[in-house]
C-alpha cells in the first residue's frame, strides 16, 4: 500500500533483502532477513514514485528494528535515557549507543493533551542558577501538560493566552508567575500554594525563636557572656540612640561605620538581648554519661574532674579528658537539656500536638511560656495552621490573625504578614478553595531524578520528552 495515496499496487520495481533486528531468543540476538519488493505507485498523482512493501506488525518504514524491539528500546529510553539505557540494553543483548537510545526517545510522539481548567505552574532548573524552564500540569489529576523552554514573561503569558479555557492557576509565591497570569487574563483565578505559606511561616518563626534565645536558653546550656555579647549590646544602644534622635538609616550607617543591613537588623529588635544567640552544641561522646555526671555534681559539687573521668571511663567512656572538661565548663551538665537549638525549639512549636511524645509536650509547654512573645508566637502558629484546611470563612479569620500579629512584638512575623498582604487575593483563594500546587511540586521532584540520570546535561527537548512521557 502506497504511503502517499493509500492505494495498493502490483507494479514491481525491484527486489532486495532487508535485515531487521528482533527481540533476543535465549539471550542471543535475532536478525530477520526479509526479501521485500519495491513497487511503483499506480496513482497518476504519484507517477514514478516507489515504495517498499511492509509486513504488518513486523516492519516499519526506515526502521532496522521490528515493532516489538522498538517498543522495548523506547521503554528503556523513557525510563533511563541515553547512557544508562544503553548499558541496560547491553545486558539484554541489544548493542545500541547512547545516541541511538536518545534518538529513539526523540522519535516518540508526545501525547496531545488538552489544557485543563485548573493548571499548576512551577519553574524547573535546566542548569541551576543559569537556565530555567516552566512546567505546566493538571492541578487536579497531576498529569503533565507542557514543559516550556523558559519561564520568561513572554513565554508563559503567550502559552496561557493560547489556552483560553484555563480558569484557575495554582502557583507558589513567585511574583513573576503572578504578573504573567494577570497579563494573560485578569479573569483567571490565582491560588498560591498552602505548603509555601506554611514554609514561609516556619522560616519566620525560626527567626523569632532565634531572637528570643535569651528567654528559652535558660532551659538548655546558658548563653556565653563575653566581649562579643557586650559589643552586641553596645551597638544596639548606639543604633537606638540615633533612632530616638530621629536620624535615618543611611546616616546611622555612616556614623557608626556599619553596613545598612546591620543597622536594620539592630533597629528591628526592641531589646538588645534579642540579638544574643544561644550556643549551638552538637551531640558528643559525653552525652550518654550526662545523668551520672549531673548526679555526681549535685552530690559533690567540688569533685575533681579527674575523678569523674575515671568513673565514666569505667562505664565505657573512650574520649579525652579535654572534652569532658569543656562539656562541664559549658554548663551542659547542669542544664535541663544538653543541647537546645533554635531549629529544635521551632520544630516543637510548629509540630502537631498529637505527634509529640509526653516529654516533648512538657518541653513544648515550658518553651512556649518562657516569655510573653514566645507564648504569642506559639498561639499564632497554631491559629495559622488551622487556616490551612480550606473553609469558607478563612479569609475573614486571616484578617483577624494578621491584626493580632501586627499588634504583637514579633518583627519577623510582621515581615511575613506583609508578604501575605501583597498577594492577598491568591492567599485568600488558597485558604478557601480546594486547589493546591502539590502535584506540581511532586512532578518537580521527579524531574530532579530524571536530571540526575543524565547528570544535568540534557537540554530542554529530551528533558521535555522524558517529563511528558514518564
Amino acid at each position: 500500500m502506497c504511503p502517499g495515496c493509500g492505494q495498493e499496487s502490483g507494479w514491481v520495481h525491484s527486489r532486495y533483502v532487508r535485515h531487521v533486528a528482533d527481540e533476543t531468543v535465549g539471550g542471543r540476538p535475532v536478525v530477520i532477513d526479509l526479501s521485500v519488493r519495491r513497487l511503483y505507485c499506480e496513482s497518476p498523482d504519484y507517477v514514478k514514485t516507489t515504495f517498499v512493501e511492509q509486513v504488518e506488525g513486523l516492519t516499519e518504514r526506515y526502521q532496522r528494528r521490528t515493532s516489538a524491539l522498538r517498543r522495548v528500546v523506547e521503554a528503556v529510553a523513557v525510563a533511563l535515557a541515553g547512557s544508562a539505557g544503553a548499558r541496560l540494553l547491553a545486558v539484554l543483548h541489544y548493542a545500541l549507543t547512547w545516541a541511538s537510545v536518545l534518538n529513539c526517545l526523540m522519535r516518540i510522539a508526545l501525547p496531545d493533551r488538552a489544557a485543563p481548567k485548573v493548571v499548576g505552574l512551577d519553574e524547573v532548573a535546566l542548569r541551576k542558577g543559569h537556565r530555567y524552564a516552566a512546567i505546566v500540569i493538571d492541578a487536579v489529576s497531576g498529569e503533565r501538560i507542557e514543559v516550556l523552554p523558559d519561564h520568561r514573561k513572554e513565554t508563559v503569558t503567550a502559552w496561557l493566552r493560547e489556552h483560553p479555557g484555563i480558569e484557575v492557576v495554582c502557583r507558589d509565591g513567585s511574583g513573576a508567575f503572578a504578573q504573567e497570569t494577570t497579563d494573560a487574563g485578569t479573569e483567571i483565578v490565582q491560588v498560591t500554594d498552602r505548603w509555601h505559606l506554611w514554609h514561609g511561616l516556619v522560616e519566620a518563626a525560626l527567626k523569632e525563636v532565634g531572637a528570643h534565645s535569651a528567654c528559652w536558653a535558660k532551659i538548655g546550656p546558658p548563653i556565653r557572656e563575653g566581649n562579643r555579647a557586650e559589643t552586641t549590646r553596645e551597638r544596639w544602644r548606639q543604633v537606638h540612640d540615633l533612632l530616638d534622635a530621629g536620624t535615618g538609616l543611611l546616616e546611622r550607617s555612616r556614623r557608626l561605620n556599619l553596613t545598612l543591613n546591620t543597622v536594620k537588623r539592630y533597629a528591628r529588635h526592641s531589646k538588645p538581648d534579642r540579638l544574643v544567640r544561644a550556643p549551638l552544641y552538637r551531640p558528643c561522646l559525653v552525652d550518654p554519661y550526662r545523668e551520672h555526671l549531673r548526679r555526681r555534681r549535685s552530690e559533690e559539687p567540688g569533685e575533681p574532674v579527674i575523678h569523674l573521668l575515671v568513673e565514666v571511663n569505667e562505664q565505657g567512656y573512650t574520649s579525652s579528658a579535654n572534652l569532658l572538661v569543656r562539656y562541664i565548663n559549658q554548663g551542659r551538665v547542669e542544664a535541663d537539656h544538653a543541647s537546645l537549638s533554635p531549629r529544635r525549639v521551632t520544630r516543637l512549636l510548629v509540630s502537631r500536638p498529637e505527634n509529640l511524645r509526653e516529654d516533648q509536650h512538657a518541653l513544648h509547654d515550658r518553651l512556649a511560656y518562657t516569655c510573653p512573645e514566645m507564648a504569642t508566637l506559639a498561639a499564632q502558629v497554631t491559629d495559622f495552621a488551622a487556616l490551612l484546611a480550606p473553609a469558607d470563612g478563612n479569609a475573614e479569620t486571616l484578617t483577624g490573625w494578621t491584626t493580632r500579629t501586627h499588634a504583637a512584638d514579633l518583627p519577623f512575623l510582621h515581615a511575613f504578614t506583609t508578604g501575605l498582604e501583597h498577594d492577598r487575593a491568591a492567599v485568600d483563594n488558597a485558604l478557601t478553595m480546594p486547589f493546591h500546587n502539590g502535584h506540581t511540586e511532586g512532578a518537580n521532584n521527579k524531574i530532579k531524578l530524571l536530571k540526575r540520570q543524565t547528570y544535568g546535561r540534557a537540554g530542554h527537548k529530551p528533558l521535555r520528552h522524558r517529563i511528558l512521557l514518564n
